[in-house]
């Protein structure tokens, strides 16, 4: 496989895939700290109050979303037309306010609950550094001191059994070959 790097992956080949791995991570670790906080609702409390719902119907599924206003607790933030995360056509009623918590996000606020949204940012993470490992760690190794012999802990003994009964074995094979 003449101009493949190591593991059979052509240089063009992982060249793509590390723009992959590092388009992953512009839209991931930018929003890390956002998707923290929306996971834990950590932020300000107040009160949601839904005014519309809109929904979007696809092949055997339903999507919707209540739009309306939220109030901190303290009356510091005031926001209209705002989403609640998670919602759906039950979960909430026009004008039947609910707790909810404002993290700071553009257009949405949170339930008490906080939100799952981190599981599928920590998996587009995984993934990202994942590609980057299985391209790049050997070069790193590499780079790395002492590293010339990877696997294998310096010095004269390996699992226990020193270079010379190595050399004692070799010749006791040989002399035996030789008989």
């Amino acid at each position: 496989m003449a101009g493949s790097g190591r593991r059979g992956v052509s240089p063009a080949f992982s060249f793509v895939l590390s723009l992959v791995a590092g388009f992953l991570l512009v839209l991931t670790v930018p929003n890390l700290g956002t998707v923290v906080r929306a996971a834990r609702a950590d932020g300000a409390p107040g009160v949601f109050v839904p005014r519309t719902l809109s929904c979007i119907t696809h092949p055997g599924h339903e999507s919707c979303v209540w739009t309306g206003d939220f109030r901190s607790d303290d009356g510091a933030i005031r926001r209209s037309d705002v989403e609640i995360y998670g919602s759906d056509r039950y979960t909430h009623q026009a004008g039947q306010p609910v707790r909810a918590v404002d993290i700071g996000s553009g257009g949405r606020v949170y339930g008490p609950g906080g939100s799952n949204e981190w599981v599928f940012s920590a998996l587009l993470l995984v993934v990202a550094l994942g590609l980057l490992w299985f391209l790049h760690a050997g070069s790193l190794r590499r780079l790395l001191p002492g590293s010339s012999r990877p696997g294998l802990a310096p010095g004269p003994e390996v699992a226990g059994h020193s270079a010379e009964a190595g050399e004692r074995a070799g010749q006791e094979s040989g002399e035996r070959a030789g008989r």
